[in-house]
């Protein structure tokens, strides 16, 4: 196994930093990005490999403050940027898990799991995924933010989403916990048909006249979020939308 040192103590760089040690790595002290300046110019000279794991608008500030060094690959975990975030370094790499990490206690045990992960750049990356017992899959640099945004809509648009139908519910005293069995059932019809063959429900019907009712009966807040999808479920339908 090789050494690795995290900047960035967060949920992304602690998760990252107990798993690798879990499985063998050499885990430096985590660096904070407002470490003293002598610090982050040295954070590459004594291992394998350097993640910089800060949000994404530090990621290239923080970069460019360590010193380059031929033989570290520095890394960052940020799935919307390319490579040039870390251009500076001779060995850069992109290494994005595709698992949400809600604390670094959960995370370590997410990525520890077998998870997707999207790499780029130096084979470092994928050694990380094969010693954390992951999947791989190479993004370019032209597609990331493609890639990421459709890993929000999967992940952080469909809490949004759950966050509408707890509200509803609510209003019709509903527990939650019966929409989230259904939420289960729903995603394992996905993984078995696909979306479009999983789609059920008024809009996939052409049912306008339920969709009106359940307009009425919402608030007026809802509406927004509630015909967007709709119009997204005739789409996947095949149905037109109306202008």
């Amino acid at each position: 196994m090789g050494s690795v040192r995290i900047i960035g103590g967060g949920r992304a760089g602690g998760a990252l930093a107990a798993a690798l040690a879990e499985v063998g790595w050499q885990v430096r002290p985590i660096l904070g990005r407002a470490a003293p300046p002598a610090e982050l110019a040295a954070a590459a000279a004594d291992v394998d490999l350097l993640v910089i794991a800060t949000p994404d608008a530090a990621v290239a500030a923080v970069a460019a403050a360590v010193e380059p060094t031929p033989a570290a690959a520095v890394a960052h975990l940020a799935g919307s940027l390319g490579l040039d975030a870390v251009a500076p370094h001779p060995r850069p790499a992109a290494l994005h898990p595709l698992v949400a990490l809600p604390d670094a206690v959960v995370g370590a045990r997410r990525l520890l799991a077998g998870c997707w992960y999207a790499v780029a750049g130096d084979r470092i990356a994928r050694q990380v995924v094969a010693d954390l017992g992951g999947r791989a899959f190479e993004v370019a640099d032209g597609d990331r933010a493609a890639y990421h945004a459709a890993a929000v809509v999967a992940s952080n648009h469909l809490v949004a989403l759950l966050g509408q139908a707890e509200r509803i519910g609510a209003r019709a005293g509903v527990p939650f916990a019966a929409f989230l069995d259904l939420v289960r059932a729903t995603v394992d019809n996905v993984d078995e048909l696909g979306p479009a063959a999983a789609l059920t429900g008024p809009a996939s019907r052409g049912d306008t006249d339920t969709i009106e009712r359940h307009l009425d009966a919402i608030e007026p807040a809802e509406h927004p979020a509630y015909r967007a999808l709709a119009d997204e479920a005739r789409r996947l339908a095949g149905r037109a939308v109306p202008p």
